[in-house]
C-alpha cells in the first residue's frame, strides 16, 4: 500500500474513533461533536491528497527534461550569417533559430536573449512593449554597435516574465526542430551598454528562468560571454559556454575554470581594437592577416600553441558570412 492509502485509512479510523466517543456524551453535545468530525474528516482528506511523499512538480524546473552535454571531442564552428555544410572535423554548429540543425552534428540554437532581433522588433513593440528598456524620454534604448536591436527590460519580475514568455515559443521551436542546446545572446547587456539602467542581477535572474524553459525542452544552455560571472554563471544553470575573443582579451581561463572542456571560443579576423601581438600571440594585428583555411605562419599558430586557450578554439570572420560568400573566414586550432 503506498503512503497515501495508508493516510486515508488512518483518517478513516480516526473518524470512526471521533464517532465511538460522540456516542458517549449527552445529547446536547451531541450536534457539536459531529460538527467537529466533519472538519476533521475535510482536512484529514485534504492532508492525505497533498502528501509530501508525492510533491507537486514546479513549472520549468531545471533538469525535468533530459539533454545532451556539449560533447569534449571535436571541432565547432558558428554559422550565424548562413548555414552551410560544417567542414571536415566539425562535430558541433552553432545556427540561427531560424535555421535547421546541421545535420549528424551537436547543434546549438542561437537565441537573442537580452535584445531584439531586428525582424521581431514590431512585436516586441506591439506584444510586450513594457518589456523594453527605455530611457527617460520613453525611447527605447538601442545598442549602439547594432542600432537594430533593441535592449530588453530585465528590471522587474513581470518584465522578465513578459520576456520568457515572447522567447519561450522560439525555444520550443529550437528543441522541435532537433536541435540539442541553445546559447542566449547578450547577457552581457547589463554591464556594456544599458547605462547603468540593468542590473546584473536582473540579467541573471532571467537567465535562470530561460534556462530552466530550455532545460524542460531537452535542451542544453550555453552561457555566452561575461567571463566575469564566474561560478555564478554555473549557479544559474548554465551548462557550457560560448566566448568570443577571450584570448584576445585574456579571459579564457575565467570559463574554463568554471566549465573546463566545454567552452568554445571565437576569435575574429578584423580585431583592430585589440592587438592581438599585445597578449604575447604575436606581432600581427590579427585584423590584417589573410588566413582564409591556411596556417598563418605566425599568429593564428601561435593562438593554437597557448596552453590557456579553450580545446575549441575557431577563427572567423566578423559577419560569420557562409562559405563561398565574399570574407569567409574560417579556421579552428
Amino acid at each position: 500500500m503506498n503512503d497515501l492509502g495508508r493516510t486515508v485509512n488512518e483518517s478513516e479510523r480516526t473518524v470512526d474513533d471521533l464517532e465511538r466517543t460522540v456516542d458517549g456524551v449527552g445529547a446536547r453535545h451531541t450536534e457539536a461533536m459531529r460538527s467537529w468530525i466533519g472538519i476533521v474528516a475535510v482536512l484529514v482528506a485534504l492532508t492525505a491528497c497533498s502528501s509530501p511523499s508525492e510533491p507537486s512538480p514546479t513549472p520549468g524546473a531545471a533538469g525535468t527534461g533530459s539533454y545532451r552535454d556539449l560533447p569534449t571531442t571535436g571541432d565547432a564552428d558558428y554559422q550565424l550569417g548562413g548555414a552551410y555544410d560544417p567542414p571536415p572535423g566539425v562535430t558541433i554548429v552553432v545556427r540561427d533559430s531560424t535555421a535547421a540543425p546541421a545535420a549528424g552534428r551537436y547543434s546549438i540554437c542561437y537565441v537573442n536573449g537580452f535584445q531584439t532581433q531586428p525582424a521581431d522588433a514590431d512585436r516586441w513593440l506591439s506584444e510586450q512593449p513594457d518589456a523594453i528598456l527605455r530611457r527617460a524620454d520613453g525611447k527605447p534604448v538601442i545598442d549602439p554597435q547594432w542600432p537594430d536591436e533593441m535592449l530588453l527590460s530585465t528590471t522587474t519580475p513581470a518584465a522578465r516574465r513578459a520576456i520568457v514568455d515572447f522567447l519561450t515559443p522560439t525555444i520550443a521551436r529550437c528543441a522541435d526542430r532537433g536541435f540539442d542546446a541553445v546559447e542566449f545572446d547578450n547577457l552581457d547587456s547589463s554591464w556594456t551598454r544599458s547605462d547603468s539602467a540593468l542590473r546584473e542581477e536582473g540579467n541573471l535572474a532571467l537567465a535562470s528562468s530561460l534556462v530552466d524553459v530550455a532545460h524542460v525542452r531537452g535542451l542544453a544552455v550555453g552561457q555566452k560571454n561575461t567571463p566575469q560571472l564566474g561560478q555564478r554563471g554555473r549557479d544559474a544553470g548554465f551548462d557550457f559556454a560560448i566566448a568570443e575573443e577571450c584570448v584576445a582579451y585574456r579571459e579564457c581561463d575565467a570559463y574554463t575554470d568554471v566549465y573546463g572542456p566545454r567552452v568554445i571560443d571565437i576569435e575574429y579576423t578584423d580585431i583592430g581594437h585589440t592587438d592581438i601581438g599585445h597578449t604575447d600571440i604575436g606581432h600581427k594585428d590579427i585584423g590584417h592577416m589573410d588566413t582564409g583555411h591556411k596556417d598563418t605562419g605566425g599568429s593564428w599558430a601561435a593562438v593554437c600553441a597557448r596552453a590557456d586557450r579553450p580545446t575549441r578554439t575557431m577563427l572567423r570572420d566578423r559577419d560569420l558570412v557562409a562559405a563561398g560568400q565574399p570574407g569567409y573566414v574560417f579556421d579552428h586550432c
